[in-house]
Order: C-alpha cells, then structure tokens, then sequence
C-alpha cells in the first residue's frame, strides 16, 4: 500500500454506520461523491470490495464487516488521541454519539449545546437527527433523545422538558376556504399534511383526547413528509392543516399567521428525555454531559412537579 489512506478509511466507516453513502456524507460534512470516490479509492488500495451497492440499498460485505471489526476501534483511538493532544490540562476529552428527534434541537440543543461547547470544548459530539426508534446500544449510541413513548424502561433517563401538547393548526385563508373542524373525524373530510414513520413506515395517525376518551384519526392528504417541521411551514402557506407541538407553533398563533383548531381535543406528552444505558457504563464525557443539561434543565423547566429534572430511574 503506497500510503495510509486514513481519511479514505474515515469515510467508509461513515458509510458503515450509516448504511448510506448520503448519510455518511451528511455526518462528514462532504458530498456525496466525494464520500464515494474514497471508498472506491479504498477498495482500489486493499484490492477488494468493502461495500457492496445498488440503486435501492447499501451493504457490507465480509471483507467490510471484517474491516470495520478490526479497525473501527483504533480509527476512535486515534481520534481520541488527537483530540488529547490538543486539550488543556486538567480537561476531559471524549467523542458522544447521539440520537436525537428533529423537534429535539429546537426543544433542547439550540439553546443548550453553545453553553456546553464553551464549558466543555474539547469533548466532540456528534449527533444523528432522526425520528425513528433507535436502539442506541445495538447501533453505537451512547444516548439518546426522545418522547417518554420511546424510552425504553431499563435505561436511565432525564426529563428534559416539561410536557408538551400536540395541536392542530391551519392558515386563516384555509379555514376561510375549508371550513373549520369541530370533531376529529372531522378531519376526514379535509387537506392534512401527514407524515410517515420512519420507524414503521406507515403514515401517522393523529392523535386526540378528552376527558377519558382518546381518538386516533387516519388523516390524509396530497402531501406527506418524514419530517413534521415541513408539515408547519406548508400549514403556513395554507396547504392544509398540520398536527404540531404547541411551542413550535406559538410564534405563529400569536401573529395570527396560524390558528390553532380542535383545541379541546389536544393530547399532551410528558416531554423529552435524555436516556443512556447505566450509570456504571456512562463515560467521563457523557457524565460531563448529562451534568451539564441537569442543571440546564433545572433552570429551565417550570417548579411544579411535572417539570423538575430529575432522573426517571
């Protein structure tokens, strides 16, 4: 081998992880060809085919999985190790990996994560935005974020917010157009801007409660998205009516850009939480981490009991 190809190699066990050479260049911060032609350039180094490709999916193969057993370890060495070299005595250093919702920057990183970047830089994160369910220990997590709803009951976990409200909102000019539902079956007969499940695939049904009643309404409509944060600005051009956090959408109803409907229907959630296998496995990074967003949380959330941080388990 005429040289060491590390960034090559950097490269494709971002395709590993991923399983995707657009989500290995998303975490890369490269293009999409630029990820493929190191592989390539990989491959054409070691003599042999690391990734096998079609139009429709990415996979290892041996000589792949092989490749990321042996040397996916050292490959987080060595950049643990360049990252020590270059931190202040006296600071911790480490790589967290994280899983977390879209609506999750918005509710808890935007704010927080410049806080902790001052008071912890030479700690590197790296974070996955996705809404599926995610097995953090199976797929290399070392915490998550996520509704209570997908918190799994033998991890320990962290309230992160207090508890949250799904509402639906519509533009004025659409009520005007459509008329405004009273019911949840309702919204049978109107524009909805779904979206689909990344963890089921399926599309997803809204969800209403009052009282003891609970409803789940198979909305439809011409557009659908994995991402609920579309579905609110599409709302705003008065494409349809769209099923949203409340905070996300306050700005808008006070501006009278949106109207909330169904309000007495609106189902609540507990919040979002920070979760990670045990305390006997957390790292000095991520102990640093789950520290930090405590006391942020602390100050944060409302006094009532509901809203304290603390740990579930």
């Amino acid at each position: 081998m005429s040289t060491t190809p590390f960034p090559q190699l950097q490269a494709f066990l971002a395709v590993a992880r991923s399983l995707s050479f657009s989500g290995a260049a998303r975490d890369l911060g490269v293009s999409r060809s630029a990820v493929s032609q190191s592989v390539r350039q990989l491959e054409e180094e070691l003599q042999v085919t690391l990734v096998a490709r079609t139009t429709r999916s990415v996979s290892l193969t041996d000589a792949g999985r092989r490749l990321v057993e042996s040397a996916g370890p050292a490959v987080a060495q060595v950049r643990a190790a360049l990252t020590e070299v270059t931190a202040k005595p006296g600071d911790v250093v480490g790589r967290l990996r994280l899983t977390v919702p879209r609506a999750g920057f918005d509710f808890v990183l935007k704010p927080f994560l410049p806080r902790f970047r001052e008071r912890h830089p030479s700690i590197e994160l790296e974070l996955i935005f996705e809404d599926r369910r995610v097995d953090i220990v199976r797929e290399g997590f070392d915490a998550g974020i996520r509704l209570s709803e997908f918190v799994e009951r033998d991890m320990v976990s962290l309230r992160l917010t207090s508890p949250l409200r799904f509402i639906v909102v519509g533009a004025p000019e659409y009520l005007e157009k459509h008329g405004t539902p009273a019911r949840p079956e309702d919204l049978l007969h109107h524009q909805c801007l779904t979206f689909r499940s990344e963890t089921t695939g399926s599309l997803y049904a809204w969800e209403f409660e009052r009282g003891r009643r609970t409803w789940r309404v198979p909305v439809h409509g011409s557009v659908v998205t994995n991402n609920g944060h579309l579905c609110l600005e599409w709302a705003l051009q008065g494409l349809g009516l769209a099923y949203a956090f409340e905070p996300l959408a306050r700005e808008h109803l006070h501006a009278g850009r949106l109207v909330c409907v169904l309000e007495p229907y609106a189902a609540s959630v507990p919040g979002f939480y920070l979760y990670y296998p045990s305390r006997s496995q957390r790292s000095p990074a991520l102990g640093l981490f789950v520290e930090a967003l405590r006391e942020f949380t602390a100050a944060h959330l409302s006094s009532t009991n509901s809203g304290k941080a603390k740990p579930t388990r």
